[in-house]
């Protein structure tokens, strides 16, 4: 069994994350040189695209080619609801410092919700800034998050909202930070 065949929800994701974007599947199609119809397949999991075309289609959608992989098979019956420890997919663009994980079954709901760990001594100095609407609840350790050039520190219990504002975050302290971060539309 391959890595694409063992992901259950590779169609569904690449639609999700096609639709979050503005994107028609004739947009896609085109810009990785096939047709509406391989991409209409692709998408109802009824053809699957080799690796050179799941990477062609990663940079059309602005994510890692790993965001398609990674995720362990759900126990039977809890498919598209329960999503184990041991379980989760990796996701994001592996900043450095930063890991990211899936915390929601997949990609189709309106937001995704995502497990952080900013390590210690860490830190993104380029901000970044997307057109979403995103919340965060620290978990565990100590966040400076700086949107719109104002630095906060955050703390266990805290959380914070960013509404396609530029941000950067930094962990400054010699423990790791936990957060649960939720980004709607889905961005990985």
């Amino acid at each position: 069994m391959s890595l694409i065949q063992s992901f259950d929800s590779l169609g569904a994701d690449l639609r999700a994350l096609r639709k979050s974007r503005g994107l028609t599947l004739t947009d896609v199609a085109t810009k990785v040189g096939r047709s509406v119809g391989w991409m209409s397949q692709v998408e109802r999991d009824m053809s699957q695209p080799t690796m050179p075309e799941l990477k062609q289609l990663a940079d059309v959608l602005g994510v890692s080619v790993s965001t398609f992989f990674g995720q362990a098979p759900a126990r039977p019956g809890e498919e598209g609801i329960i999503v184990r420890k041991d379980a989760r997919r990796p996701i994001g663009h592996r900043a450095h410092g930063l890991t990211e994980e899936l915390l929601s079954p997949d990609l189709t709901d309106a937001f995704e919700v995502i497990h952080s760990v900013f390590q210690a001594n860490t830190e993104r100095k380029t901000a970044v800034k997307r057109d979403t609407q995103e919340v965060g609840y620290i978990v565990t350790g100590e966040l400076e998050l700086t949107i719109n050039d104002t630095a906060f520190t955050l703390t266990p219990g805290d959380s914070f909202r960013i509404r396609g504002e530029p941000y950067r975050w930094a962990n400054k302290t010699q423990s790791p930070c936990v957060a649960i971060w939720i980004i709607a539309p889905p961005v990985y």
